[in-house]
Protein backbone atom coordinates (compact mmCIF):
# COMPACT_ATOMS: atom_id res chain seq x y z
CA UNK A 1 0.00 0.00 0.00
CA UNK A 2 2.47 2.22 0.40
CA UNK A 3 4.47 0.95 -2.33
CA UNK A 4 1.64 1.97 -4.06
CA UNK A 5 1.27 5.85 -2.49
CA UNK A 6 4.58 6.50 -3.30
CA UNK A 7 4.26 5.39 -7.04
CA UNK A 8 1.46 7.59 -7.17
CA UNK A 9 2.84 10.69 -5.73
CA UNK A 10 6.02 10.40 -7.81
CA UNK A 11 3.77 10.08 -10.93
CA UNK A 12 1.97 12.91 -10.20
CA UNK A 13 4.82 14.81 -9.54
CA UNK A 14 6.61 14.14 -12.39
CA UNK A 15 3.75 15.76 -14.39
CA UNK A 16 3.93 19.16 -15.38
CA UNK A 17 2.51 22.09 -14.07
CA UNK A 18 -0.71 23.45 -15.75
CA UNK A 19 0.73 27.03 -16.00
CA UNK A 20 -1.97 30.01 -15.17
CA UNK A 21 -3.95 31.37 -17.45
CA UNK A 22 -2.37 34.88 -18.84
CA UNK A 23 -3.86 38.11 -17.86
CA UNK A 24 -7.26 38.77 -20.23
CA UNK A 25 -7.78 35.19 -21.39
CA UNK A 26 -11.81 34.41 -22.02
CA UNK A 27 -13.19 31.24 -22.85
CA UNK A 28 -16.97 30.35 -22.90
CA UNK A 29 -17.70 26.73 -23.61
CA UNK A 30 -20.58 25.60 -25.65
CA UNK A 31 -22.37 24.00 -22.44
CA UNK A 32 -21.72 27.56 -20.99
CA UNK A 33 -23.24 29.49 -24.03
CA UNK A 34 -26.05 26.94 -24.23
CA UNK A 35 -27.26 28.00 -20.02
CA UNK A 36 -26.65 31.74 -20.82
CA UNK A 37 -28.89 31.67 -23.88
CA UNK A 38 -31.56 29.84 -22.04
CA UNK A 39 -31.43 32.24 -18.79
CA UNK A 40 -31.62 34.97 -21.34
CA UNK A 41 -34.35 33.88 -23.15
CA UNK A 42 -36.43 34.69 -19.90
CA UNK A 43 -35.01 38.08 -19.77
CA UNK A 44 -36.81 39.20 -23.31
CA UNK A 45 -37.56 42.93 -23.11
CA UNK A 46 -40.17 45.03 -24.46
CA UNK A 47 -37.46 45.46 -27.47
CA UNK A 48 -37.38 41.80 -27.80
CA UNK A 49 -34.40 41.00 -26.83
CA UNK A 50 -31.81 39.89 -23.71
CA UNK A 51 -28.24 40.54 -23.68
CA UNK A 52 -25.31 40.49 -21.44
CA UNK A 53 -22.13 41.53 -21.31
CA UNK A 54 -19.33 38.06 -21.27
CA UNK A 55 -16.37 40.42 -21.20
CA UNK A 56 -15.17 44.18 -21.68
CA UNK A 57 -11.42 44.39 -22.54
CA UNK A 58 -11.41 48.21 -22.90
CA UNK A 59 -10.81 48.17 -27.12
CA UNK A 60 -13.31 45.31 -27.46
CA UNK A 61 -15.89 43.51 -25.85
CA UNK A 62 -17.91 40.40 -26.01
CA UNK A 63 -21.83 40.11 -25.49
CA UNK A 64 -24.10 37.50 -25.77
CA UNK A 65 -27.30 38.83 -27.25
CA UNK A 66 -31.14 36.74 -27.52
CA UNK A 67 -33.39 38.36 -30.08
CA UNK A 68 -37.39 36.94 -30.90
CA UNK A 69 -38.25 39.55 -33.39
CA UNK A 70 -36.26 42.11 -35.61
CA UNK A 71 -33.80 44.37 -34.08
CA UNK A 72 -33.52 48.31 -34.96
CA UNK A 73 -30.90 49.00 -37.88
CA UNK A 74 -27.73 50.49 -36.89
CA UNK A 75 -24.79 51.35 -38.32
CA UNK A 76 -21.18 51.89 -36.69
CA UNK A 77 -18.27 54.43 -38.43
CA UNK A 78 -15.42 53.38 -36.20
CA UNK A 79 -16.98 49.99 -35.38
CA UNK A 80 -16.58 46.12 -36.25
CA UNK A 81 -19.12 43.80 -35.47
CA UNK A 82 -18.07 39.84 -35.52
CA UNK A 83 -20.95 37.86 -35.21
CA UNK A 84 -21.21 34.15 -34.49
CA UNK A 85 -24.73 32.59 -33.83
CA UNK A 86 -25.37 30.44 -31.54
CA UNK A 87 -28.73 29.10 -31.97
CA UNK A 88 -31.96 29.94 -33.86
CA UNK A 89 -32.27 31.59 -37.19
CA UNK A 90 -32.77 34.89 -38.76
CA UNK A 91 -32.04 37.15 -41.87
CA UNK A 92 -29.31 39.74 -41.44
CA UNK A 93 -30.02 42.82 -43.59
CA UNK A 94 -27.24 44.48 -44.66
CA UNK A 95 -26.14 47.52 -46.79
CA UNK A 96 -28.03 49.52 -48.81
CA UNK A 97 -29.24 53.10 -46.94
CA UNK A 98 -30.19 53.60 -43.60
CA UNK A 99 -34.13 55.06 -43.41
CA UNK A 100 -34.57 57.59 -40.05
CA UNK A 101 -30.78 57.70 -39.48
CA UNK A 102 -30.65 59.50 -35.91
CA UNK A 103 -27.11 59.04 -33.31
CA UNK A 104 -26.83 56.27 -31.58
CA UNK A 105 -25.15 55.42 -27.71
CA UNK A 106 -21.99 57.07 -29.02
CA UNK A 107 -19.44 59.05 -31.54
CA UNK A 108 -20.45 57.88 -34.89
CA UNK A 109 -23.16 55.21 -33.88
CA UNK A 110 -26.37 55.51 -35.86
CA UNK A 111 -29.82 53.85 -35.36
CA UNK A 112 -32.70 53.79 -38.27
CA UNK A 113 -36.05 53.29 -38.45
CA UNK A 114 -35.36 50.85 -41.76
CA UNK A 115 -32.72 49.96 -44.35
CA UNK A 116 -33.77 50.45 -48.34
CA UNK A 117 -32.24 48.08 -50.02
CA UNK A 118 -29.62 45.97 -48.68
CA UNK A 119 -28.77 42.36 -49.48
CA UNK A 120 -30.52 39.51 -47.08
CA UNK A 121 -28.34 36.56 -45.60
CA UNK A 122 -30.10 33.71 -44.00
CA UNK A 123 -28.10 32.75 -40.46
CA UNK A 124 -28.22 29.49 -38.33
CA UNK A 125 -26.36 28.12 -36.02
CA UNK A 126 -22.70 27.93 -36.72
CA UNK A 127 -22.05 31.30 -38.71
CA UNK A 128 -19.47 33.84 -38.70
CA UNK A 129 -20.05 36.97 -39.24
CA UNK A 130 -17.63 40.14 -40.30
CA UNK A 131 -19.43 43.57 -40.68
CA UNK A 132 -17.24 46.54 -41.55
CA UNK A 133 -17.58 49.87 -40.06
CA UNK A 134 -19.68 52.36 -42.07
CA UNK A 135 -22.14 49.41 -43.12
CA UNK A 136 -26.48 49.70 -42.32
CA UNK A 137 -27.18 46.14 -41.03
CA UNK A 138 -30.13 45.29 -39.14
CA UNK A 139 -30.98 41.59 -37.77
CA UNK A 140 -34.65 40.58 -38.87
CA UNK A 141 -36.11 37.03 -36.63
CA UNK A 142 -39.10 35.20 -38.29
CA UNK A 143 -42.66 35.22 -36.39
CA UNK A 144 -42.01 32.06 -33.59
CA UNK A 145 -38.60 31.90 -34.30
CA UNK A 146 -35.25 33.73 -32.23
CA UNK A 147 -32.00 34.06 -33.00
CA UNK A 148 -28.68 33.74 -30.25
CA UNK A 149 -25.55 35.23 -30.65
CA UNK A 150 -22.33 36.33 -29.73
CA UNK A 151 -21.32 39.84 -30.48
CA UNK A 152 -17.77 41.27 -30.74
CA UNK A 153 -17.12 44.67 -31.03
CA UNK A 154 -14.26 46.12 -31.94
CA UNK A 155 -12.54 49.48 -32.93
CA UNK A 156 -12.66 49.35 -36.98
Amino acid sequence: MKKALLVLTVALLALPARAADPPGFGMWSSAELKRRDAALSTRVGADHSARETLADYGDHRFRLLFRDADGVPEQHDNIVDVVIVQSGQGILLLGGRMIGMRAGGGRGEFLGTGIEGGERHPLGAGDVLHIPPGVPHSFLVPRGQHITYVLVKFPG
